[in-house]
């Protein structure tokens, strides 16, 4: 018999926390009947200035079966918290969680920026993705490279080779739902590698809450310059230059002027 709850819980916080709040943004959007469109990231999107929804995309899902296998495949991936004595524990969890949630959303529009750029593909301008995949498959790969002994356990009775996880996921994936993304997909597993290969290394608590900060900040501003939502406190006006936004904080008469870069179908990743 395998250890209560309870006690699985106290041994992945973090992963209980990000189940939690995946689950808790699922309800919402059913209770609210948000369609994906609303709250998912495509090209189009994102040359409009949408950036928040690089956010936004990984934490929601549309369909039950969709968030089941993500958070089941996550709860089974959970065990990289317990695993401090291989270098990784809570805080690396966290750290690369971070980073996966950042690298992976930009590599899928930079594999979009391609195929349309280059191969003149006009499908993925309009694609819009959603789902917490990316980081699945990210954390499949980094397993597999730093503990392959361990299994991958999917809905509590399908188990497989963690060393084998990630690409017969994105098969299995691609064949049995349609709408899959394996451009998002494949980037997880490729920012994966980049991580557990030590390409991609050095995160640091300050360098997370550092990120974290500018993620917050991005994605405030976005959501303000966007008109998808209105903070009051918050304006954004032109200030001599036309390409350069400045920010005033209501209440007050102070204004911040800084450079930054104009703004302007579904797959289930």
């Amino acid at each position: 018999m395998g250890k209560p709850l309870f006690y699985e819980v106290m041994e992945k916080p973090a992963t209980s926390c990000i189940i939690g709040i995946c689950t808790t943004i699922w309800f919402y959007i059913q209770k609210k009947n948000i369609g994906y469109q609303h709250v998912g990231v495509s090209y189009e999107t994102a040359i409009e200035g949408h950036y928040w929804r690089l956010i936004t995309s990984a934490f929601s899902h549309i369909s039950v079966i969709h968030l089941v296998f993500n958070m089941s495949a996550l709860w089974s991936l959970g065990i990289v918290e317990q695993l401090d004595y291989l270098g990784l524990g809570i805080a690396y969890y966290l750290q690369y969680t971070l980073v996966l949630v950042v690298l992976s959303g930009l590599l899928v529009l930079g594999m979009y920026h391609i195929l349309i750029q280059r191969f003149k593909i006009e499908y993925f301008r309009r694609v819009t993705a959603v789902g917490y995949s990316c980081v699945v498959f990210g954390w499949m790969t980094i397993l597999s490279v730093k503990q392959p002994s361990s299994k991958l356990d999917l809905f509590g009775f399908i188990s497989l080779p963690i060393s084998f996880a990630p690409f017969e996921s994105l098969i299995f994936t691609s064949i049995i739902v349609p709408q899959a993304s394996f451009l998002g997909h494949l980037s997880g597993i490729i920012v994966g590698y980049a991580i557990a290969w030590g390409l991609i290394h050095g995160m640091t608590n300050y360098w997370a809450v550092s990120m974290l900060g500018w993620i917050v900040l991005v994605f405030v501003f976005s959501l303000k310059r966007s008109g998808a939502y209105d903070f009051n406190f918050l304006e954004i006006e032109s200030v001599t230059d036309p390409s350069l936004p400045s920010v005033r904080f209501m209440g007050n008469s102070r204004t911040l002027q800084m450079s930054s870069v104009p703004l302007g179908g579904i797959e289930i990743v």
